[in-house]
């Protein structure tokens, strides 16, 4: 049985970010420790590679269209699920992550910079996507009548909107879509069929509370995450953006 966000878009998925104040461990063998304890626990995981001599990925195969990956930079630990057939799927492997990340990278609970959790969809349209999405949401009243302009074309309109769900600011949450329509398309009229994103992303800054386990601050995260998505964005960003495409 499908997640009910893979209804929402073409494609979806959830990623998990860790990012350290100190550089992680950068020798062989902790490294591969580290990704033959994730190969253990999901064993489609068998495509290990270097990116650019400072990050090391491991993955499944993409071309199934829903697949895991884990990756290591020097100061970042992630790790992702596209089309997972459920959030606990994609979530388990995050904890798992973040379960034998500690151990095998030394990763105390002091070396936090933040931990997030982004959850992003995409959406494939053959067209202007800021035009599209601009229709699909609207602008700020304030520019309104600058969209109103005779002749003129969006060409760059991405909304933002990034909030603090708490007093000090530690946890946030930021709302954004991306766009990948050029004015070169614009001008010559030729729209690839490539897709344009919306992420949310909560994110979580500072060290761990005494205490507190990285596996916790990930399940807060996720909640604050589904939530947001369920109760704020599904209606009011995803929906719409849907049914714009489906009308063209």
């Amino acid at each position: 049985m499908m997640t009910r966000y893979a209804a929402l878009s073409d494609d979806y998925y959830i990623n998990m970010h860790l990012n350290t104040e100190m550089d992680l461990p950068y020798n062989r063998e902790a490294i591969l420790h580290y990704f033959e304890r994730i190969q253990k626990q999901y064993p489609s995981m068998r495509n290990f590679y270097t990116r650019e001599r400072t990050e090391f990925v491991l993955e499944e195969d993409k071309d199934r269209g829903d697949y895991r990956w884990a990756t290591i930079e020097p100061r970042r630990v992630s790790s992702g699920a596209v089309n997972p057939a459920s959030l606990k799927e994609a979530f388990d492997l995050h904890r798992l992550v973040l379960e034998v990340a500690p151990f095998a990278l030394t990763l105390s609970p002091l070396d936090c910079e933040s931990l997030n959790v982004m959850i992003g969809f995409d959406y494939t349209y053959r067209g202007n996507h800021s035009a599209l999405v601009a229709e699909a949401l609207g602008a700020t009243p304030a520019y309104e009548r600058m969209a109103e302009i005779p002749g003129a074309t969006v060409l760059n309109h991405e909304p933002t909107l990034q909030l603090a769900l708490d007093e000090d600011c530690r946890l946030q949450c930021r709302l954004s879509i991306e766009t990948r329509t050029t004015a070169y398309n614009v001008r010559m009229g030729d729209y690839p069929e490539d897709q344009f994103s919306v992420y949310l992303t909560v994110r979580r800054y500072g060290s761990l509370d005494p205490g507190e386990t990285y596996v916790a601050v990930l399940k807060r995260l996720a909640d604050v995450g589904t939530d947001l998505i369920d109760n704020y964005i599904v209606e009011h960003v995803l929906r719409p953006l849907q049914q714009a495409i489906a009308i063209k």
